[in-house]
């Protein structure tokens, strides 16, 4: 038992500093004032105090707005739907985040998009079950595969497949379904190209 207490002490001293790393450098704004997108930036506040999400920290502005869409550019923004489901929110968090690693690096995120052309010549190009078009469907393969991964660190295999489960019957229906049933053909293009945010996602 002194053992596991002296494990679980260490794994918290070398992971403590990241969370508040992350905690300290991320500057969080509510865009109405109301009440609700302020339960909401607590929320984001603790969750970003709970888990370690340095290896997918690329901005330092959010902005939670209650009568936004999320998005990723030019500045992060949330809105308050999901206040009541903190995997929910912070999966929503991880993607939008993941959207700026792939900007910056365009020239292998396009080389990618090239790659998945092939393997899925015929994508959605609306909502529910794809994205903004074809260009950006594409790009949603590589973005959801990524937050899949990254759901799968912070939050472990079940929980993490949980959540791409409602997605594939929430919005990107058709990306998210693929996610899940061709993650070895995504997961190869990722990786041919480089576009894995550190130790990020698997």
């Amino acid at each position: 038992m002194r053992l596991v207490h002296d494990v679980l002490v260490t794994a918290f001293l070398l992971t403590a500093p990241c969370v508040l790393a992350v905690q300290d450098a991320i500057d969080i704004r509510v865009q109405q004032g109301t009440a609700t997108e302020k339960q909401t930036r607590e929320q984001l506040q603790r969750l970003l105090r709970t888990y370690d999400l340095s290896p997918w920290f690329f901005t330092k502005l959010i902005v939670i707005d209650e009568k936004a869409i999320p998005h990723s550019h030019p500045v992060l923004t949330l809105h308050t739907r999901h206040g009541r489901d903190d995997e929910l929110l912070l999966s929503t968090f991880l993607h939008e985040e993941l959207h700026w690693f792939l900007s910056q690096r365009q020239k292998d995120t396009e080389e990618a998009i090239k790659d998945l052309r092939v393997l899925f010549p015929s994508v959605p190009s609306v909502a529910p079950e794809g994205a903004n078009g074809e260009d950006s469907t594409y790009l949603h393969l590589l973005d959801c595969y990524l937050e899949y991964g990254a759901d799968q660190r912070v939050l472990g295999e079940l929980r993490a497949r949980q959540v791409m489960e409602f997605w594939a019957t929430d919005h990107y229906t058709w990306v998210y379904k693929t996610v899940l049933a061709s993650r070895r053909e995504i997961g190869q293009v990722i990786a041919t190209h480089n576009l894995i945010p550190l130790s990020g996602s698997r």
